[in-house]
This record gives structure tokens, C-alpha cells and sequence, in this order.
């Protein structure tokens, strides 16, 4: 069960995909920012591993999915940071983040 465990924090630390409006404009820009999609996802992504704790993030999938539900889930969801982390990078770089 402790390997079960262990395997799931390091799995499921880091599985955020963002959907992203790329047809649009910014309300910021004049321009579309879409055509720098693929270098601002690959840069925001090291930003927020580099900034979370991937045993912390994992602990909070564990919290959220499994000790949550055996305390009839009375006790807050645990947000995870690497997810706002991403989405708050990918806005402010000017891309629409629907997720």
C-alpha cells in the first residue's frame, strides 16, 4: 500500500494540461500572442516546477482523492499551487486559459 502511495505522488504531481483559446486576442495586447504558444507553455511549465514541491502537490492528489472521501468530505480540497502557477503564467503572458 506505501508503495501504491509513493508511486502516486510522484504520478500525479505534475498533470496539468492547460486548454488554451488560442484564436483570440488579449484584451491586453494588440496583437495575437498565439504564435509564441509553444515556447510560453514550455517556459511556464519549468517556472512551475521549479517553484512547487512535487511531494507536496502529490500529497494534496492523496488528500483530495483518498483521505477526503473516508471523512465524508468535510474538510476543505486542498488546491494544488503547480496548476495556478502554470494558468497565472500563461495569462500574463497574454494567452486565454479556459481551465
Amino acid at each position: 500500500m506505501k508503495k501504491l502511495l509513493c508511486l502516486m505522488l510522484f504520478v500525479q504531481a505534475c498533470a496539468y494540461n492547460p486548454v488554451i483559446d488560442s484564436a483570440g486576442k488579449s484584451g491586453t495586447f494588440n496583437e495575437s500572442k498565439s504564435v509564441e504558444i509553444t515556447n510560453d507553455l514550455q517556459h511556464c511549465k519549468t517556472l512551475a516546477k521549479e517553484n512547487t514541491n512535487e511531494i507536496v502537490e502529490g500529497s494534496k492528489y492523496v488528500w483530495n482523492y483518498y483521505i477526503r472521501p473516508s471523512v465524508l468530505w468535510l474538510p476543505p480540497k486542498a488546491e494544488y499551487n503547480y496548476s495556478k502557477i502554470y494558468r497565472k503564467c500563461l495569462n500574463n503572458r497574454g494567452h486565454s486559459v479556459l481551465n
